[in-house]
């Protein structure tokens, strides 16, 4: 199995033995029916990803790369809000009248905030500070801005990233307040490994580790069956991954400068609701 895998199933096990139901309360969120989505929840669970040993993405089941990199180029590249300039739908749902998820994700990495040295938006002051200021304990963003929450289609998930050089490595931490762990754990994991192979590509760097803490992990409901149906799913070697070694732009990443060779995993689909 990938460590990927091992993480997976360890995290999902766990919660539906030791998760705590909220069924007793209201929920904001709702399945299409309008019927209340509840879950079974685990607070704060931490897992570590050597990035250097084995690229973080399960078998147990597919993990769609190339749509989850493509969310990723729109998030951090691109800085968008703009779901007509996202290859799939997974946003589709929180779309205002616009076309836009608001001032949420992509939206506030691209707003430009005055600093000593000029003037940088987060992504930008990032790869500034691993480039000249590697030692500093200050390297991260944030998109969890309260005076733009009222203005967005859905409260950032995954909302900061904090970046940690050491020696000639990059570490970083991806805080979360929620995870669905069906829908959304291995994607956001993989995003922000590849993010993380970008960056110090683009510094310079090598990878070493991703540390993921989830403050909210959580199952839906009707995800249960689903959930517990994948964990006696056959589960294979991690794929050797690939990133196109002649980019040293962070902007010059497309989708397919990242390969999974030989991705072996367990191919039967599923039609997930997903709660809004």
């Amino acid at each position: 199995m990938s460590y990927a895998d091992k993480v997976f199933v360890k995290n999902i096990k766990d919660i539906l033995k030791h998760g705590v139901w909220d069924t007793d309360k209201e929920v904001r969120p709702k399945w299409l029916d309008g019927t209340p989505a509840h879950t079974i929840k685990k607070f704060c669970i931490v897992n570590r990803y050597n990035l250097a040993k084995e690229f973080p993405i399960i078998t147990i089941r597919k993990t769609a790369y190339k749509n989850c990199i493509d969310e990723l180029l729109w998030i951090w590249q691109k800085k968008s809000n703009k779901i007509s300039e996202l290859g799939s739908h997974v946003w589709d749902s929180w779309a205002d009248e616009n076309g836009t998820i608001g001032k949420a994700y992509g939206y506030q990495l691209g707003v430009k905030h005055k600093y000593k040295e000029g003037m940088f938006d987060q992504v930008d002051r990032v790869l500034y500070d691993l480039k000249n200021n590697p030692t500093s304990r200050r390297i991260m963003t944030n998109i969890y801005n309260h005076a733009d929450l009222s203005e967005m289609g859905l409260y950032p998930c995954a909302y900061s990233m904090t970046f940690n050089v050491t020696g000639n490595k990059l570490n970083a931490i991806l805080n979360q307040r929620s995870q669905d762990m069906l829908t959304a754990n291995n994607w956001n994991v993989c995003q922000y490994a590849v993010l993380v192979h970008m960056m110090a590509q683009a510094s310079g760097l090598e990878v070493g580790e991703l540390v993921h803490v989830i403050a909210d992990a959580h199952i839906y409901d009707r995800h249960i069956p689903l959930v517990k149906e994948i964990l006696k799913h056959k589960q294979y070697k991690a794929p050797k991954f690939e990133i196109d070694k002649n980019i040293k732009d962070f902007y010059d990443f497309k989708v397919d400068s990242f390969k999974f060779i030989d991705y072996k995993y367990n191919d039967k689909k599923y039609k997930i609701e997903v709660a809004v």
